[in-house]
C-alpha cells in the first residue's frame, strides 16, 4: 500500500431535510481513509448510512459539511472540467443489478454508452471490441452482448454492472452491496470476480456491505458504522480475531458457524430494542441505547475515534477508560 491515502474523509456530515424542522442525520461526522490498491470494506446494520457515504463519495449527493479530497483534490470544490474528468476515475457498482441497467439498450450498448459520453477510443467499431473484452473478463460471453438486462439472471446482471464499471478504466470504485441482492452461491462468485480484477488492474474499492461473512474475503481494512457514526476502524484479521468495540462484538456473534458444537458454545450477544432514528439520535454515545456496557459518561459526551494500537481506531468510552489516554494526533488522522 502506498504511504498517502488516496481518498481521505474527514469529518463528513450528509444531513437531509425531513420536513417540519426535522433533520435525517444520515452520516454524522465520519472520517477515515483509504489507500490505493487495497479494499476497504464498510460494514453496519441497514439504515446506519453506509450507502449515503457511498453516494456522497461519488458525488451524487453534496456534503452538509467536512472535506473528501482524492490525490489531494477535494472532490466537492472542483470546474466543471475537473469534475468531467474524475468521473472517469470514480465509477460505482449499485446495489439493486434489476434496477441498475437501462432495460431499452442492450448490454453492448449499457457497456459502450460511457466510453461514448467521454469519448474514448476514435471508433464505434473499436467500443465495440472493448465492450466484447469487458465482457469476457466478467465471465460472460461476447454474443451476450446483444441481448437485453432481462434475459439474465442478477448474478450475470451484477456482472454486467462490473463491466460498465471498467469501461472507463477507473482508479476508484465503490461497490454498493453488489452482493446482497445475489443467491449465496453467486455471492462468492461475484466476490472472486471482484477480487481477480483488482488483482489484474491495481483498482482500489470501498466495498459496502451488511455481511461481515463476506466482507472478511475481500477486505484489508474494515469500517464498522452505526447510525451515522464509524465506531471502530482496523485490518480486518485483527477485526475478526479481537474486536474492540461493543458494537462489532455484537455483530461478529450473529455471524453463523458451520460447526454446531462451536455454534453451540459460543456466546451470543444480543442487543436490546431497536436502531434509534437518525432524526433524533441518543445524546453522547449513539449506540448507548443498545449497549451492554454502557456506562453512565457514555450519555454524557460522544466517543472520538482514536487510535488504541497501531493502525486500530475506536470510538468508545469503556475502551479509553480500560486503557487509558490517546494520543491526540490519532483523532483525524485515521
Amino acid at each position: 500500500m502506498a504511504t498517502a491515502p488516496l481518498l481521505h474523509v474527514n469529518q463528513l456530515k450528509m444531513h437531509f431535510d425531513a420536513g417540519r424542522k426535522k433533520t435525517v442525520k444520515a452520516v454524522d461526522g465520519v472520517t477515515f481513509h483509504i489507500y490505493e490498491g487495497e479494499t476497504f470494506g464498510l460494514v453496519g446494520e441497514s439504515g446506519c448510512g453506509k450507502s449515503t457515504l457511498g453516494r456522497v463519495l461519488m458525488r451524487l449527493y453534496h456534503p452538509t459539511a467536512g472535506k473528501i479530497t482524492y490525490r489531494g483534490t477535494d472532490l466537492h470544490d472542483v470546474s466543471e472540467k475537473d469534475h468531467f474528468t474524475l468521473n472517469r476515475k470514480l465509477q460505482m457498482i449499485f446495489q439493486d443489478p434489476y434496477a441498475s441497467l437501462n432495460p431499452r439498450l442492450t448490454v453492448r450498448e449499457i457497456i459502450m454508452e460511457p466510453m461514448e459520453i467521454h469519448q474514448l477510443y476514435n471508433t464505434h467499431k473499436a467500443r465495440l471490441q472493448i465492450a466484447d473484452e469487458l465482457l469476457e473478463s466478467v465471465g460472460l460471453h461476447p454474443a451476450f452482448g446483444s441481448r437485453y438486462p432481462h434475459e439474465f439472471s442478477g448474478g450475470q446482471r451484477q456482472r454486467i454492472g462490473i463491466a460498465r464499471a471498467l469501461s472507463l478504466h477507473p482508479e476508484f470504485i465503490v461497490a454498493d452491496e453488489p452482493i446482497s441482492a445475489l443467491d449465496v452461491s453467486v455471492q462468492a462468485q461475484v466476490v472472486n470476480l471482484l477480487k481477480r480484477i483488482q488483482k489484474e488492474k491495481g483498482l482500489t474499492f470501498l466495498f459496502i456491505a451488511h455481511d461481515l461473512s463476506m466482507v472478511k474475503h475481500i477486505s484489508d481494512r474494515i469500517g464498522v458504522m452505526y447510525l451515522g457514526h464509524m465506531m471502530e476502524i482496523t485490518e480486518s484479521g485483527a477485526l475478526y480475531r479481537e474486536p474492540l468495540h461493543p458494537y462489532t462484538k455484537a455483530l461478529l456473534s450473529s455471524i453463523p458457524i458451520p460447526d454446531p458444537e462451536l455454534e453451540d458454545k459460543r456466546e451470543r450477544i444480543i442487543l436490546k430494542g431497536e436502531l434509534p432514528s437518525p432524526v433524533n439520535p441518543p445524546s453522547g454515545c449513539v449506540f448507548r441505547t443498545r449497549c451492554p456496557e454502557a456506562m453512565p459518561e457514555c450519555k454524557e459526551s460522544r466517543p472520538m475515534l482514536e487510535e488504541v494500537e497501531t493502525g486500530r481506531f475506536v470510538a468508545c468510552h469503556l475502551y479509553r477508560k480500560e486503557r487509558g489516554p490517546f494520543k491526540e494526533k490519532s483523532k483525524i488522522d485515521v
